[in-house]
């Protein structure tokens, strides 16, 4: 070993060099091995040492093989290859396919040395040569060198041909042009007796044909029979020897014939019909109990599905694909699956009658063939047999391994909602998935569920007494708790005096106490999320009005979570804690229950075809903002506008209309044909939108107004998503919010709600031009007056300080201003100094209102503004425009 190691001679040999690396024990040693062998073959290069050239280079391809860059040495195989010698030449093409690739510049300069050695009189060194083009073609040498490969596809030894057919194949995969001058020698390839030269003669018909259509056609119309007369030789062709692989006579080149059979009938009835006997042949002949012979099968049947139709050859083909499934080898059960994928679309009816052997193999214990053939599964339903399918599925579901339940519940769910047949099955069926694999159904899931639930009116009692059984029953499933809290929130009262009995179902026993119980295990999991905690809350807020004799134990469970670290949750139970105790005159109208949810505006917004929600981004909005006091921008509609009667903005409107703005907004269908909750009219989405701002509509006397807003904004409003019930109240979109010091004893109940937090008033600030103050508006009740001014270098931005009068001898209670403005302004209200505007010209409310005008200098602002306020116990609305603003704001 020392005389190996130390030191390096270009004399070491190859096996004494893999020696020294082999002993090696640290990849420092190895590198340090090779280090030394690289700087002793440097040395013999520069010393242009032919006799050890050879030497030189077998190390370097090992050198090669380990990884290490040998670059230095590709000129050495240039000069080994254009030695004279056949051991010379034998290494230099070794290193050259080795060592190189068609990248290198380098390869360039071996392009004459390849040109004499294919015109060598020693067909070994011809051989040297074909087989190194064939591994590392340029387009550059394949197209100097095609007309000598030609030549020599019909050289006397077949080792040539076949070499050259196999460097043919190379060059027109480089060159496509030059496909047709290889078409007759390919052809004549065909006729070959020698087994070698025919494959390799096939495959490069085969490729021919894919690059050039004038190929595919010579060959469909001067070789088919040909092609098929070879095939039939081959299938009857006696025991052979030299070609026989487990009692089977050549089976690569009857896979060969196949594939060029194939890419022959795609598209030609002709050719189609030429092969079918031969083909039925092959598929009865074949040899299933070998791999050989299961190999051609395949072959055969992908061929039958490729070409023209031909029914019984398909149904032949489709039957070999099922005794497939019946091997025990996962290989080729494997590869069955995948061509049944390709021939349902071929012919359904054939693959469904293996249904059943499909069945098992989702049950089998290899992961890939369990999840291909659940996706064929998926392929063969319909209307039909979705029923037996998804039954054998949800029984397979109690039993499988967890890794494979979230892909067969995806499976098994959206089959359900594509091919239900009415609602009661898809419930069930529904409830059975929740119940066995909850953790693994996703939120869309559950919300098509809620939704398909809200819009079964008639099943709404049996839905949550089911649901209620199933969660009594089953483990912790998440998404079986969020479905089951939702619905004993909305129909618990369904649940405890058993209305909407079916024939089908027993009546049971379930008291105000039980229901609640049930919401409070779920708030109680350690498994329970936020949002499933959340929505626990919402139903709890629910049952307290449901069920009166319950409400002191939900005030207590809504307590607990006023200290929560979720700041959802603590929201929740001081908000829903302060309506239990206070509001209990208006807590039926906030929690009645939620309206039918449009099952067709939410099955396409999965689709992708609706938008799932309005869009939050800070670019431009798409129509007029609506402010409230508490200073948060809310989305209006784009139609808001012209309801607005804001005509100075002349950007074009977008063309939905508000109802379907709205619809998307609220989650709600607000269309004609659409009901609500109770016994109250449908209304359109203008309607609507009128009710809540109460535009061009006469002033309506109610007894709680406060209740009347709630109502809309939490009993009528259907969320974006199902399972989340009621938003938490202070991100509602309330439009009488304007919060009063804490001291007024009249103030508002969702100021109450809020614990009558007192705002400080922000007062305007002093700086930059004066203007004139402007009577803003005016009635015989009202007065309101601006002042403005403008902060300093922001001239796009106007502070308006806002004075309100009250010309009567009533004072004003509940007190509320707002107002909406174009797209091209943006509005921030600060709180009022307070809710109660005393009769008198000397006792005022003030308010600081600040604009943003993108279009400074060009448009001027403009405001549409409402007040509503109590006089003498009666409401009062008062509505205005506001377009007399000095033009330099």
């Amino acid at each position: 070993m020392d005389t190996i190691m130390n030191p390096f001679s270009s004399s070491t040999r190859l096996r004494d060099m893999i020696r020294a690396i082999r002993a090696c024990k640290t990849a420092a040693e190895e590198r340090a091995v090779v280090r030394k062998e690289c700087a002793s073959i440097r040395a013999s290069i520069n010393e242009n040492d032919h006799y050890y050239r050879h030497r030189n280079l077998a190390k370097l391809m090992f050198i090669q093989m380990l990884g290490y860059p040998t670059h230095f040495g590709q000129m050495e195989c240039l000069k080994l290859i254009a030695s004279s010698g056949f051991p010379e030449k034998r290494i230099g093409y070794l290193g050259l396919m080795l060592l190189l690739d068609e990248r290198q510049e380098v390869l360039m300069l071996v392009t004459n040395s390849l040109k004499q050695d294919l015109n060598h009189t020693n067909q070994y060194i011809v051989g040297l040569a074909l087989c190194a083009l064939g591994n590392i073609c340029s387009a550059e040498m394949a197209r100097d060198l095609a007309p000598e490969v030609e030549r020599l596809l019909q050289f006397r030894d077949p080792n040539i041909r076949k070499k050259a057919a196999l460097c043919s194949i190379r060059i027109i995969k480089k060159v496509p042009d030059l496909a047709e001058n290889f078409i007759n020698a390919a052809a004549a390839l065909l006729k070959e007796k020698h087994h070698g030269v025919l494959i390799t003669g096939v495959q490069l018909c085969t490729d021919l044909c894919r690059v050039s259509s004038e190929a595919l056609g010579f060959f469909r119309k001067k070789c088919m029979d040909a092609l098929v007369k070879t095939l039939k030789d081959v299938v009857n062709s006696p025991y052979t020897p030299e070609y026989d692989i487990a009692g089977i006579a050549d089976p690569f080149l009857h896979i060969r014939l196949l594939k060029l059979l194939r890419v022959l009938g795609q598209g030609d009835a002709d050719a189609s019909d030429a092969m079918n006997d031969i083909l039925a042949q092959v598929a009865t002949k074949a040899d299933t109990n070998r791999n050989a012979g299961n190999a051609i099968l395949y072959e055969c049947v992908e061929t039958i599905m490729s070409i023209e139709d031909n029914g019984g050859l398909r149904v032949l083909a489709i039957n070999i694909l099922g005794r497939f499934l019946s091997n025990r080898d996962n290989n080729i059960r494997y590869v069955a699956l995948n061509m049944l994928m390709k021939a349902i679309s071929v012919d359904t009816q054939a693959v469904h009658r293996h249904r059943a052997t499909i069945l098992e193999c989702v049950k089998d214990s290899d992961a890939s063939i369990r999840k291909r053939s659940l996706e064929l599964i998926y392929l063969l339903v319909n209307e039909t047999n979705v029923k037996p399918l998804t039954k054998e599925l949800i029984d397979y579901l109690e039993v499988s391994d967890l890794e494979f339940k979230g892909d067969l519940t995806a499976k098994i769910c959206s089959m359900v909602e594509k091919f239900s047949p009415d609602k009661i099955w898809y419930i069930d069926q529904m409830l059975k998935v929740l119940s066995e694999a909850g953790n693994f159904v996703k939120v869309e899931v559950c919300h098509a569920l809620i939704v398909i639930i809200s819009n079964a009116a008639d099943l709404h009692g049996y839905t949550v007494r089911a649901l209620y059984k199933a969660f009594q029953a089953s483990d912790e499933q998440e998404s079986l708790t969020r479905v089951a809290v939702w619905c004993v929130g909305e129909y618990g009262d369904m649940l405890v005096n058993n209305a909407g009995m079916l024939d089908i179902e027993d009546p049971v026993t379930v008291t105000e106490s039980d229901a609640v119980d049930l919401v409070e295990t779920a708030i109680k999991r350690h498994t329970s999320d936020a949002t499933t905690k959340a929505m626990a809350l919402v139903a709890l807020l629910k049952l307290s009005s449901r069920f009166p004799s319950c409400s002191e134990r939900i005030k207590e469970i809504v307590v607990q979570h006023k200290g929560s670290f979720l700041l959802e949750l603590q929201q929740r139970s001081l908000e829903f804690n302060s309506i239990i105790e206070k509001h209990t005159n208006i807590r039926s109208a906030l929690v009645e229950r939620m309206p039918v949810l449009d099952e067709a505006t939410f099955s396409g917004r999965r689709a992708g075809s609706v938008s799932t929600a309005v869009s939050a981004s800070p670019g431009p909005s798409t129509g007029a903002s609506l402010k409230v006091p508490n200073g948060v921008s809310k989305p209006a509609a784009a139609p808001l506008v012209d309801l607005l009667d804001l005509s100075s903005d002349d950007n074009p409107v977008p063309s939905s209309s508000g109802s379907d703005f709205l619809q998307d907004l609220l989650g709600v269908d607000l269309s004609p044909a659409a009901t609500q909750s109770g016994t109250q009219p449908s209304k359109s989405g203008t309607e609507v939108l009128l009710d809540l701002l109460s535009i061009g509509s006469p002033v309506q006397q109610s007894s709680s107004p406060v209740a009347d807003i709630f109502s809309s904004n939490i009993a009528t409003k259907a969320p974006a998503s199902p399972l989340h019930g009621l938003t938490s109240l202070a991100t509602q979109p309330v439009l009488a919010a304007s919060p009063p010091a804490a001291s007024t004893k009249a103030a508002s109940p969702i100021i109450d709600l809020l614990d009558g937090l007192a705002p400080v008033p922000s007062i305007p600030e002093k700086n930059g031009p004066a203007y004139p103050s402007v009577v803003a508006f005016e009635s015989s009740s009202l007065r309101i007056t601006f002042d403005f001014s403008k902060p300093p270098g922001n001239p796009q931005s106007t502070v308006i300080q806002a004075t309100f009068t009250n010309l009567s001898s009533n004072n004003y209670t509940d007190f509320i201003f707002q107002a909406a403005v174009p797209k091209f302004l943006q509005l921030h209200l600060d709180p009022a100094s307070g809710n109660t505007l005393p009769a008198g010209a000397n006792s005022n409310l003030t308010q600081t209102l600040r604009v943003t005008n993108s279009q400074h200098g060009k448009k001027s602002l403009v405001m549409r503004i409402r007040i509503s306020y109590k006089a003498s116990g009666k409401d009062v609305l008062e509505e205005g425009q506001i377009s007399h603003f000095p033009r330099d704001l």
